[in-house]
C-alpha cells in the first residue's frame, strides 16, 4: 500500500498478548504517553512504540500531540467486530446444545 496510513485487522493486532496489555492500560487511562507506557513492560521504547503503531494501524488507539510528547488513547470500536464474530458463535453453541439435549431426550 502507497499511503503511509495502512489499516490492520483487528484480530491480529489483539494477538499478541504485548498489546493486549497496553490496550488494558490505556482502558484504565484517559490517555498515556510513551514514557508512562513503556515501564510496564520489558522492552524499550522503541518495541512499545512499534506495538503501538500496530493498534493505531487497526483504530485501537489513537494518539495526538501535547508539547513534544504524544499521548495515546484507547479507541474501543473496532473491538465491535470482535464482539459480534463472538456472539455470532456463542448463538451457533447454544443452538447445537439446545439441538442435542432435544436429541437425547428423544
Amino acid at each position: 500500500m502507497n499511503t503511509a496510513y495502512q489499516e490492520r485487522d483487528v484480530f491480529e493486532a489483539i494477538a499478541d498478548p504485548t498489546r493486549r496489555k497496553m490496550i488494558d492500560l490505556l482502558a484504565n487511562s484517559e490517555e498515556l504517553p510513551l514514557h508512562k507506557l513503556t515501564p510496564h513492560f520489558e522492552m524499550g521504547r522503541t518495541a512499545v512504540s512499534k506495538h503501538l503503531t500496530i493498534l493505531k494501524e487497526a483504530n485501537l488507539v489513537t494518539n495526538r500531540r501535547v508539547g513534544r510528547e504524544t499521548r495515546y488513547q484507547f479507541n474501543a470500536v473496532p473491538l465491535q467486530e470482535i464482539k459480534e464474530w463472538v456472539h455470532f458463535y456463542e448463538q451457533f453453541w447454544t443452538d447445537r446444545a439446545l439441538l442435542l439435549k432435544d436429541i437425547l431426550e428423544d
